[in-house]
């Protein structure tokens, strides 16, 4: 049964159990994080004077412009967030406020946390080696792959890493993956080439542009959220595998049809 009051009423009503919540989150910490565009890296370049990718074993190739891997900055799992943090990051497209289960397993310490976070990075980079070499017909262990990246965590530069690979190894492709774009994205990675969500994607296209990306990877699934708060300037491809990830790009250098979100 739905029940209609007239506009005073209503309000009335409203307004004692609202104050009574303000009142309340007002003092006490809530069970969030505040996220901000984070940082990005090349995976073509260097981090803090080391190559991000080094290969050996295998000749490579020279390679222009940037592939650029997001990431996104989050408060500490022990900081305080107050009803005034959640209401000014409701309102702005450079803030996210998210769930802090969602963003840090819950009971973890700090440090057991970024451990935590630091080990999925390892574990990526090592799946993302694989998908790289299974895409390029490459047995393991015949190439030498080392990937660095320093302080970052969790597993969503895995699509990156692999086609940064793929860009340094691949002996047909005529200008590079890039064709002299800075392209950026987000990504998990499975060793069969499948890309998945990650999450933070809308927090990512913002860092992405402010960083001179023209070009956008987004995992299929995440496209809603990457069109919602889009910058001008950044186009967003639609991948859902290495392999359409390659092919996307090489449309995109050649003029060719490219799935966007």
């Amino acid at each position: 049964m739905a029940i209609r009051f007239s506009r005073p009423r209503a309000l009335a009503l409203c307004a004692l159990p609202v104050l009574a919540l303000f009142g309340t989150a007002a003092f006490a910490p809530l069970p969030f994080t505040v996220a901000q565009p984070g940082t990005t890296a090349d995976v073509l370049g260097d981090d803090k004077g080391t190559p991000v990718i080094t290969i050996k074993d295998a000749p490579t190739r020279s390679t222009d412009g940037k592939l650029l891997m997001t990431t996104i900055l989050a408060t500490a799992p022990t900081a305080d967030i107050g009803i005034g943090d959640v209401v000014d990051s409701w309102f702005r497209t450079d803030r996210a406020v998210m769930p802090r289960d969602s963003v840090y397993p819950t009971g973890d310490s700090e440090k057991e946390i970024e451990q935590h976070n630091l080990q999925d990075m390892k574990e990526s980079q090592n799946v993302a080696v694989d998908a790289a070499l299974n895409y390029l017909d490459m047995k393991p262990g015949s190439v030498d792959v080392t990937l660095h990246l320093a302080d970052v965590g969790g597993p969503s530069a895995g699509l990156f890493f692999s086609l940064g690979i793929v860009d340094k190894l691949a002996d047909d492709l005529d200008g590079g993956l890039t064709g002299g774009r800075t392209v950026a994205g987000t990504g998990t990675i499975e060793s069969d080439g499948t890309v998945g969500a990650v999450g933070g994607v809308s927090l990512k296209t913002q860092a992405a542009r402010r960083d001179g990306a023209t070009v956008f990877l987004v995992p299929k699934d995440e496209c809603k959220q990457a069109k919602a708060e889009r910058p001008d300037g950044l186009r967003l491809v639609s991948v859902t595998t290495l392999k359409g990830a390659v092919s996307a790009l090489r449309a995109l250098d050649q003029g060719g049809t490219v799935p966007g979100c």
